[in-house]
Formats: structure tokens, sequence, C-alpha cells
């Protein structure tokens, strides 16, 4: 079965949400760094995890998704989450980025139960499929263990993709064990597989990946485009060692605090430090160690402009 006709493929960052010290959201921030990201080879994966994504209302998703378009961003170039607890909510997200023309939707799995199914989740999965009722959409899975308490199985993956071949076109994995990533790479060939980690590059994509969809890209997307597309060149292993080099340095942070802080730093607007609580922002004592460390790697982000 070879879904790669119709997959992505690449590097996609999960694009981080601007929000003014009111912590409405800052359209205009957003479509500047997402105009950014996409000059340094990096994808739009708005609404994910390090978006704050389900601190953002469906109101608040659908208007973002639509200034981004108005502002003549390739939606082909997009693949926003769209995966919510509650049904209609995630149907109503996903028919509109089906419509806007996004390239595919990337869906978390409802994630307040624990201890469910892989009979519900296909049920879930299933149900939005039917009301969305689009040839032309393209689902991600979004598996995410760690915060939703709810893994999408392999079981439960081979299930939709003989059911729905043409629609369920994919996965990220952020389970952050190679384990996983290499079980689906050899269960599932052609199926798009996205590691959650730059560092799983080198290995993953000899054996199919189609690319990672990365909190990272947000602050290294050319670095790890680079490394993604050149992995098997000569340089390969130098890219690989300089990525692990940056992610190794931001893991060690609460991760959206500090993609904030260092996005703050280097474009000089503060603003970008603010997140929508219950999240906080970076210690004082914190922001001057990631400084330090980002200078020590010689890490910069090359024509962002706040």
């Amino acid at each position: 079965m070879n879904h790669a006709s119709s997959a992505l493929s690449g590097v996609f960052a999960p694009v981080v949400t601007p929000f003014k010290s009111d912590l409405s959201v800052d359209a205009d921030l957003f479509v500047r760094h997402s105009r950014w990201l996409l000059s340094q080879g990096a994808g739009l994966a708005i609404f994910g995890t390090n978006s704050e994504a389900n601190s953002l209302t469906v109101a608040e998703r659908r208007q973002l998704l639509d200034r981004l378009i108005s502002e003549g961003i390739n939606p082909a170039r997009m693949l926003p989450g769209t995966g919510c607890c509650a049904l209609d909510d995630t149907v109503a997200l996903t028919r509109h980025a089906v419509d806007a023309g996004c390239a595919g939707v990337l869906m978390l799995p409802p994630f307040y139960y624990k201890g469910v199914s892989d009979d519900g989740l296909y049920k879930y999965y299933a149900d939005v499929i039917a009301r969305v009722d689009s040839p032309k959409l393209r689902l991600y899975l979004y598996h995410i263990p760690a915060f939703t308490g709810v893994p999408i199985t392999l079981n439960l993956i081979e299930r939709l993709i003989t059911d729905f071949p043409e629609t369920v076109v994919g996965i990220k994995d952020s389970s952050g064990d190679w384990g996983n990533v290499a079980a689906m790479l050899k269960a599932f060939p052609g199926f798009a597989i996205f590691p959650a980690s730059e560092s799983f590059l080198s290995r993953a994509r000899p054996l199919g990946a189609a690319g990672c969809i990365s909190a990272t890209a947000n602050i290294n997307p050319a670095g790890i485009s680079k490394l993604c597309a050149d992995w098997d060149k000569d340089n390969g292993a130098q890219l690989q060692q300089q990525a692990d080099a940056v992610r190794q340095t931001f893991q060690k942070y609460p991760m959206i605090a500090a993609l904030k802080f260092a996005t703050a730093h280097y474009s000089d607007n503060p603003a970008w430090e603010n997140v929508r609580p219950p999240l906080s922002g970076l210690h004082a004592q914190h922001k001057l160690q990631l400084l330090d460390e980002l200078k020590q790697i010689g890490f910069g982000m090359p024509g962002l402009a706040g």
C-alpha cells in the first residue's frame, strides 16, 4: 500500500503562537513568524502542542488559519492540528482546513478519557472522516502519549489505513521511543511517518521516514531542513551533530517557554515571551543559562524579524 503520492514530506514546525500582554493572539506576529519559517525551508504545523493549541478556542484557530491564507501564505504548506476532545469541534476544524486547501490535518485523539479502547478511537476517527465527507481530506494521526495518555497503537493504525487508505496517510510520533518509530516504519511502508525529534532523522530517513515535525524547527528550521534533505550526503553526520546540539540545549528547559524566550531574544521583541496560563515563562536564571549555552554552540536565528 503506497500513500506516498499524496503524502507530505520534509520538516514542519508546530508554530509557536504569539500572545499580546492581554493574552489575545497577536495575529500580525503569527503571520511574520510563519513567513520566516517558510523562508527557512520548514512547513507549518500550526496548532500543534508547542503552539499552545489546546489553549486556543475553535474560533481562534479558524481565524488564524484564515488570516495566514488572506496574507498569501500557501495552504499546501500547512498541516493544522484539528484534534479536540469534542467530536463536533474536531469536525468543524477539520472541515475548515480541508475547505481552505490545507495539505492535511494533524489529529490528536480525544484525550480526556484514559484507558479507552482501540475500538472507541477507531469509531472517533471514522466518525470524523464520515462527517467531513471530503475526498480531499488527508489525515495524519498524532501519537503523543506523554501528553494525551491515549496511545495510537499499531493495531489501530492498521485498521484505519486498511479502511481509509486514501484518507489516513501519515502519523506524527511524539513518543520519543525509537523502537516505536522503527516498528511503524517496518509495518507500514509508504505511510508518511514523522518522528517528533530531528535527532532520529539519520536513523529514520533510510527506513523511509517522511521527515520530522519538531518543536525546535521553530528556532532551527534551516538546520533541520538541511539535515532532512542531506542526511545521506558527506556532511550528513555533521548536520545531525549540529541539529542535536540545538535540540539537546532546548530540551533541558520547559520547551514552549524556551522556544518563546529564544524567539523574543533573537527578534528583539519581548512580547514573544507571553504564554497562556497555566503555562509560565522561563525563569530569569534559566534565561541566562540558555543564552550562554546557545552562544557556546554558535546558535542564531538569521533573518528573524520581531
